[in-house]
């Protein structure tokens, strides 16, 4: 007698149909094996299993089980298989109907036959929409975060009992339904620009560079609020769409990290990612990886910040494999078994301070750094690196009359609405490039995603432009790349300004944002 059931794995942020098959020999020796290539937690299903079907009060097959994944060349890994292996062999014991329909089934059970948690239920209930299933049996945890793909019906299952008894149709389980509402509450941040006291140039620099999603490097002395200044950047970057955040959703999903980043109760992330990982952090870490490669730092920073405080104490190695996925938006991890890419467009910000001891240059405090201390510091920060941060901006000391004056700054809801009205303007360009010339400008959220071709159309400049740039071209010593990312920049100034073109005055402050190369 055959058996088949159907659910689902994971490659990378994708889910895969995988049939699971079940045959019986009631005359051979009792006994169950597990092929399709399942790792050490499918294996061990075969007891859960076993367990969960007999303290739910069903009946066990007796006789010979072998039960197969397919396709057999895709690993299978996690607990998620435990329940449609369940439902296949409660076929097999004639206690569950043969014919399930278009259903697929994701689970842990306990030993008591309840359901567990499993990690990346939002992938894999979009893949069973898209395929045309109909029906999705999910753990009752998991059903508010499966629910939010439209157009399958999700059933929230409590125990193995409680869904045998509703596809015999005895007790039938009512769907769940979803609402999202991200226009409901207002977002709680960390920090509010208006708690911080001086460095207007340092939060002018933060809101052009949240303005047009750039990167940006603040380098001073401690405690000049550098790592405040950075924390406080979500509380001025604009609400995420409902796209945004499901795209969101998704990594955190894969990565078990719903409850424990951002989403609380709530089955989909409303804020947008800040990741501060610490300077130890490991290659694989930072971009992903491990055996079954998982998202990184970088993809979980994905529509968000990522803050790296102390950044030339970072490894050499860590630092440079961010060049890739700053100009792509995207990490590619290659392994034996194949490829996986990971989403990876983020907002970098780093923090460095000017030398060791932290004072070089500080007017108050002398440096204890010798001369080639201080430059083998600074050079940790390969200069293809620092060539794709677009905005650098120095964060002096504050003094004592700006730290005791209790008058408050500007709230950051009010320059929130700059930004937002500045991405709107980038949101409208990009639409009506696609209308106009009938090629969609796939992709593209804010000026930093621009390529070659739009910053050609969209970042023309006048004859005194072109004079101020060449001139900083060649005082400066600046590269191609740099070239590009100050007519992006300037671009960003331009619409917080509210001009439909870029401005000379809009390119010098673009230029003060560069370092100056002398190499």
């Amino acid at each position: 007698m055959l058996a088949k059931v159907h659910s689902c794995a994971l490659i990378g942020l994708d889910g895969a149909i995988v049939e699971v098959e079940a045959h019986i020999n009631p005359k051979a020796l009792p006994g169950v094996i597990v092929v399709g290539l399942p790792d050490a937690a499918v294996k061990e299903s075969t007891e859960r299993v076993r367990a969960a079907i007999i303290n739910s009060g069903l009946s066990y097959p007796r006789g010979r089980i072998t039960v197969n994944l397919a396709p057999a060349d895709l690993r299978k890994e996690g607990p998620a298989y435990d329940l449609p292996i369940a439902i296949a062999l409660l076929i097999l014991a004639a206690q569950l109907p043969p014919d399930l329909g278009e259903m697929l089934f994701l689970g842990e059970l306990s030993l008591d036959g309840s359901l567990r948690h499993v990690n990346g239920v939002l992938p894999m209930a979009h893949v069973a929409k898209e395929l045309g299933y109909a029906s999705l049996f999910v753990p009752q945890a998991d059903a508010a975060e499966a629910a939010l793909v439209e157009g399958i019906d999700v059933y929230p299952v409590d125990t193995l009992g409680r869904l045998a008894a509703h596809l015999r149709s005895l007790h039938p389980i009512e769907p769940y339904r979803a609402t999202i509402d991200l226009a409901g509450d207002a977002p709680m941040y960390a920090c509010d620009f208006q708690d911080i006291k001086g460095q207007e140039h340092v939060k002018r620099a933060l809101e052009v560079a949240a303005a047009g999603g750039h990167n940006c490097l603040l380098a001073g002395p401690p405690g000049a609020g550098k790592t405040l200044l950075a924390r406080s950047v979500p509380s001025i970057l604009p609400r995420l769409t409902l796209a945004e955040a499901l795209d969101v959703t998704r990594i955190y999903s894969v990565a078990d990290m719903l409850r424990s980043n951002g989403a609380g109760d709530s089955p989909i992330i409303r804020n947008r990612p800040f990741r501060a990982p610490h300077h130890t952090i490991s290659h694989a870490g930072l971009v992903g990886g491990g055996q079954w490669p998982r998202p990184g730092e970088i993809s979980l920073a994905h529509r968000g910040v990522l803050f790296l405080d102390e950044m030339p104490e970072f490894g050499s190695h860590t630092l440079e494999v961010l060049r890739q996925p700053l100009e792509d938006k995207v990490v590619t991890i290659s392994r034996a078994q194949g490829s996986l890419s990971f989403p990876a467009n983020f907002m970098l910000i780093g923090a460095q301070n000017p030398c060791p001891c932290g004072y070089y240059g500080d007017p108050e405090r002398a440096c204890a750094c010798s001369a080639g201390t201080v430059s083998k510091y600074q050079k940790r920060l390969s200069g293809p690196l620092l060539d794709r941060i677009d905005i650098h901006v120095e964060t002096p000391r504050v003094p004592f009359q700006k730290l005791s004056d209790d008058r408050r700054g500007e709230p950051s809801a009010m320059i929130r609405e700059r930004v937002e009205a500045a991405r709107a303007r980038q949101a409208a360009r990009f639409a009506e490039r696609g209308r106009s010339n009938g090629r969609q400008a796939a992709g593209l959220t804010c000026n930093a995603d621009m390529g070659p071709t739009e910053v050609r159309e969209f970042c023309g400049v006048d004859e005194t432009g072109r004079q101020l740039l060449a001139a900083a071209m060649r005082q400066m010593n600046l590269s191609a790349r740099a070239y590009h990312r100050i007519l992006k920049l300037a671009r960003t100034i331009a619409d917080l300004a509210g001009c439909e073109h870029i401005q000379p005055s809009h390119l010098a402050e673009a230029i003060q944002y560069r370092p100056r190369r002398t190499e």
